[in-house]
């Protein structure tokens, strides 16, 4: 655990400031808490993120430990450089809430574990890529989202024209999700897209949980 004078990593509103101490309040040993702050693994492209209060005294190793006014802030080791220059807000939409504004954002390692480094290499900002991400956005994934599915763009050769998908939610694990690949993804990819020459699935679907379909429906 490590103390700092100037932190740094994460800066709160005053109205979130007054949001978090109020809820302190209301537990007990108040004044033994701190905010802990952690991500915990990515989504649509950005981080996602745990915040609960806990005993400072527990802060692990590596933690770094600030204050924003007269609350503890903790952030754990892991999380530190993915928070940095972080802002926790109040939100009064949909009821009120705090909302954490990272102006860092997920690698593409972070975001596609286990998707080969080479594949990665070739990236999204390629026009094809950009027509690809479109299509995705408007036409697919609108449609796979009624059984919880998500289809992302990994990859594009932009020379040899080979798209590299990886679909989530209700699609990863699904005994299906070949076919839907195959006979949507694919297909609709194409259609719009014609310089296409193939779409390749890079799913670890092994990992997949709870999916829509199964051979047993």
């Amino acid at each position: 655990m490590t103390t700092v004078e100037t932190f740094d990593i994460l800066t709160m509103t005053d109205d979130a400031r007054n949001v978090v101490i109020d809820a302190l309040a209301n537990e007990p040993r108040s004044e033994e808490l701190a905010l802990f702050v952690e991500v915990t693994g990515t989504r649509a492209g950005s981080y996602t993120y745990d915040l609960y209060f806990s005993d400072r005294v527990d802060a692990p190793s590596g933690a770094v430990v600030g204050r924003d006014g007269d609350v503890t802030i903790v952030v754990l080791a892991t999380s530190v450089d993915r928070l940095r220059g972080s802002r926790l807000e109040f939100s009064p939409d949909g009821g009120g809430g705090l909302v954490l504004v990272n102006p860092n954002v997920p690698t593409p390692q972070e975001r596609h574990p286990g998707v080969p480094s080479d594949i990665l290499a070739f990236g999204v900002e390629g026009p094809l890529a950009r027509r690809a991400v479109e299509v995705l956005e408007s036409t697919i994934n609108p449609s796979i989202a009624a059984h919880g599915g998500v289809a992302d763009l990994v990859a594009m050769d932009e020379q040899t024209r080979v798209a590299y998908i990886m679909m989530g939610g209700g699609c990863q694990g699904c005994s299906l999700s070949r076919m839907t690949l195959s006979q949507g993804i694919e297909t609709a990819l194409v259609e719009a897209i014609p310089e296409l020459t193939s779409v390749v699935d890079v799913t670890d679907h092994a990992s997949g949980a709870n999916p829509f379909y199964s051979e047993d429906h």
